[in-house]
């Protein structure tokens, strides 16, 4: 499993899949999210919006990558 690291609290599903280098482009991102190819803490997820935070896990295929806050003391 790969690792994001967080620049703020939390980023939107779309742009974490263009910031993974998933998505080539947001409209990219949009398209697999809508087509139901995206995984958020094991469950699909629909809403390019949908904000991650520390913890949380996207996956895509056999990719996953789990975000990782900078704001939190290790």
């Amino acid at each position: 499993m790969e690792t994001f690291v967080l620049k703020e609290e939390s980023i939107r599903l779309g742009q974490a899949l263009k910031a993974t280098g998933i998505a080539n482009s947001g409209v990219e991102a949009k398209f697999l999210i809508q087509d139901g190819l995206v995984k958020v803490d094991g469950q699909t997820e629909l809403r390019r919006g949908r904000k991650l935070y520390d913890g949380s896990v996207i996956e895509y295929g056999s990719c996953q990558i789990k975000m990782k806050s900078s704001l939190v003391a290790e």
